[in-house]
């Protein structure tokens, strides 16, 4: 039997000023080229480039205020 996750494709949930939800596991390829993974049923990647654990959202969008699009 094929492995059903890999049959269906990936959910990712986008909203204006929040990070992306990715349904996992997930492995991403950064700008340099390196890979950092997570087996976890759901991830939030960060957007705003505030986290301190980049990729990973670690809410640091919350302190600084909303943008103005």
């Amino acid at each position: 039997m094929p492995n059903e996750s890999a049959d269906r494709g990936r959910r990712i949930t986008m909203r204006r000023g929040e990070p992306l939800l990715v349904e996992g596991p997930v492995e991403i390829e950064l700008e340099d080229g390196t890979t950092v993974s997570s087996d976890r049923f759901r991830v939030a990647l960060c957007t705003c480039r505030r986290s301190r654990r980049y990729p990973w959202c670690d809410t640091s969008h919350r302190h600084k205020g909303k943008d103005t699009d």
